[in-house]
């Protein structure tokens, strides 16, 4: 019998808010000039914060150093953003006192309180403004979104005048161009970018990788279905662009989630790779180079966002055993099946135990 942790949850419990790009315009060259100087104190914030962590500072002594260098929201943020890479150069193995920042950026965190975020106000579809701490002025900005979504960007706004919500910012300087990435509230982004309601009863596992993706779908039997498998092998190449990889993973994941909605599944699983604290290395070169180019938790949670557009039910379950076990290898020896398939194969197994000790918890 398998032992459910914590490590098992509903995604959705997980995943509240997801991001909506914007192109930003200065509307004169000093807004442009105080953006840049907000961007470079807000990076510099951020490194020195890195160094702080890595050095195990109390939290309270480095806001305070935050919050003076620049105001208390933007402090408060350049410390969340600063935790979470000294976490995920540690992750990686890292040393967090050789991190370095090469590109401009600033963060700002939500706050329905503040109409929506405190230090980037989102005022039409088209204006927004950004504090300017050192004379508590706002630098107004252009804001360019896709025409999809405009309707989606005029609710937010009001929503946040009217203090209802609250949404993230983060301003990216990349190629020349400046972007605004705005961080919305998940159920809002579904109401316009909803593609329908699963109710199928089968369920399907997925077990992705690097240079593959693999999908098996049972029934509430654990009787195999169907199976699928995405190769992207060209990926994990030397000098295959970053984003292009990217891209290919996500086609491939979306190809497959589409298929299942039209092939009567309700229920993907994925595991939760967001409670593994540290990456596994080998002894293969090739094989660490695949694992450090490949994000596979941002992959994920594409993938639990992609699902939720379908209406699927998308559970997260404990990924110790799945590969390398004697359950795995009983799997693949009984079902004729590769490691891969077998994985996404247990994966499932276990997401139809796990749904099942909800329903019965709900009873």
């Amino acid at each position: 019998m398998l032992q459910y942790r914590i490590s098992d949850v509903i995604a959705t419990r997980l995943v509240t808010y997801t991001t909506i790009i914007g192109k930003l315009i200065p509307t004169s060259p000093e807004n442009h000039m105080k953006l840049v100087r907000l961007a470079y104190d807000f990076r510099r914030a951020v490194l020195y914060a890195t160094r702080m962590i890595g050095k195990d500072m109390k939290t309270n002594d480095i806001l305070k150093e935050l919050r003076n260098m620049l105001n208390k929201a933007y402090g408060d943020s350049a410390y969340k953003v600063a935790k979470a890479i000294v976490e995920g150069c540690r992750f990686n193995g890292g040393e967090p006192r050789h991190i370095k920042i090469k590109r401009l950026f600033i963060v700002s965190e939500g706050e329905a309180s503040r109409f929506g975020n405190r230090n980037v106000r989102l005022e039409t579809t088209d204006i927004v403004k950004v504090r300017y701490p050192y004379d508590k002025s706002w630098i107004i900005l252009r804001t360019c979104f896709g025409r999809k979504y405009l309707s989606l960007v005029r609710e937010v706004s009001e929503l946040a005048k009217q203090r209802r919500i609250s949404y993230g910012a983060r301003i990216v300087f990349k190629d020349g161009r400046i972007y605004l990435h705005l961080s919305i509230p998940i159920n809002l982004y579904l109401k316009y970018f909803s593609k329908g309601k699963a109710h199928g009863e089968l369920v399907v596992g997925f077990d992705i990788n690097s240079d593959r993706m693999n999908m098996v779908i049972i029934d509430r039997y654990g009787k195999i279905r169907d199976i699928k498998t995405k190769w992207f092998s060209e990926v994990t190449s030397h000098g295959y662009p970053k984003s292009k990889a990217k891209a290919r993973r996500l086609e491939a994941l979306a190809k497959l989630l589409k298929y299942t909605y039209h092939h009567n599944v309700g229920i993907v699983v994925f595991e939760n790779l967001f409670t593994i604290k540290k990456r596994e290395y080998s002894r293969n070169p090739t094989a660490n180079r695949k694992i450090t180019r490949f994000a596979k938790k941002e992959l994920l949670r594409y993938g639990i966002l992609m699902a939720m557009k379908y209406g699927f039910k998308v559970l997260l379950v404990n990924p110790r055993g799945t590969t390398r076990s004697k359950e795995h290898d009983e799997v693949m020896k009984k079902l004729g099946l590769d490691r891969h398939v077998a994985s996404a194969y247990l994966i499932a197994l276990r997401g139809i135990r796990r749904y099942t000790m909800i329903q019965k918890a709900m009873i």
